[in-house]
């Protein structure tokens, strides 16, 4: 079973910084792309930012400069840091795999839970 899981979301001032975290698990061999995605309430979810496995990065142009995206393939983990945060950066954060090599096969489209950011003004 494949799992991405999300950490360190959480509650932060404008002008502050969070640093989000998303785990691989399972029997995997390979991950191609890795993005991070997010959702406001009433909104429709979009692209933040995405890393291939040549660490290639692409992001929004309402995060560029602010945010960066990276990943650790040894560990099958990504990373998005961001700063300099504003209150419409407030949503849920998810973490997606746009396919995972396994023993079985490939895995498709791959999203972890999500994690809260919340930044007050």
């Amino acid at each position: 079973q494949v799992q991405l899981v999300e950490s360190g979301g959480g509650l932060v001032q404008a002008g502050g910084s969070l640093r989000l975290s998303c785990g691989a698990s399972g029997n995997i061999f390979g991950i191609n792309v890795m993005s991070w995605y997010r959702q406001a309430p009433g909104k429709q979810r979009e692209l933040v930012a995405g890393v291939s496995s040549d660490g290639t990065t692409s992001y929004a142009d309402s995060v560029k400069g602010r945010f960066t995206i990276s990943r650790d393939n040894l560990k099958n983990t990504v990373f998005l840091q961001m700063n300099s945060l504003i209150p419409g950066d407030t949503a849920v954060y998810y973490c997606n795999a746009d396919w995972i090599r396994t023993l079985s096969g490939r895995r498709y489209d791959v999203w972890g839970q999500g994690t809260q950011v919340t930044v007050s003004s």
